[in-house]
């Protein structure tokens, strides 16, 4: 099966989805899909259902309601499946290369002063991508963009123009929760 990043060379759009949209991701050409809220209850079997349409599975470990956003939370996740995990939390990106999978480490981009602070936080986690949000906002993706780990811009996207704009300044990949924009 190939890894997340052929994949994204490929289809560069990645279904986000809150559980109830979870089906419907099953059904779009994505192959990559961020789980945002996913649930210790359903994640073994969303997991299995987008192996077995060929999709990879990145549970956004902040958000996910009874797994524990610690190191034996990021492990379990491994155990089951999951081929990746997002989080803002360095520590937690940490814990998540050395169980081997893949990173996406997620930044808000709000100011100066938080821009600056991604930088430093990048040499000490070294994810394997880093979402920049909003990815919306080109010249942050563009900033980041030759940092040498790969940008995927999220949040806010809600049009076919805005998705050309961010890969245009450099992102790799756009996620998006906009069903439509999964299609083109």
């Amino acid at each position: 099966m190939k890894n997340i990043l052929s994949l994204l060379e490929t289809n560069p759009i990645i279904a986000a989805v809150h559980r109830d949209k979870f089906p419907l991701a099953m059904q779009s050409p994505c192959d990559v899909v961020f789980c945002l809220g996913e649930s210790i209850m359903t994640v073994r079997e969303n997991i299995r259902l987008a192996h077995a349409k060929g999709k990879k599975v990145l549970v956004h470990i902040d958000l996910a309601d009874g797994i524990g956003k610690d190191a034996q939370g990021v492990k379990y996740l491994s155990e089951i499946g999951c081929d990746g995990i997002i989080s803002t939390k360095p520590q937690i990106i940490k814990f998540a290369k050395k169980e081997g999978l893949f990173t996406v480490q997620r930044f808000f981009t709000l100011d100066t002063q938080g821009l600056e602070s991604i930088s430093e936080l990048l040499s000490s986690s070294n994810p394997s991508m880093i979402e920049m949000m909003p990815g919306v906002i080109t010249k942050t993706v563009s900033r980041f963009a030759n940092c040498g780990i790969p940008v995927i811009a999220g949040g806010l996207i809600e049009t076919k123009e805005e998705i050309t704009a961010a890969l245009g300044a450099g992102a790799v990949a756009v996620s998006t929760g906009k069903e439509p924009l999964w299609y083109i």
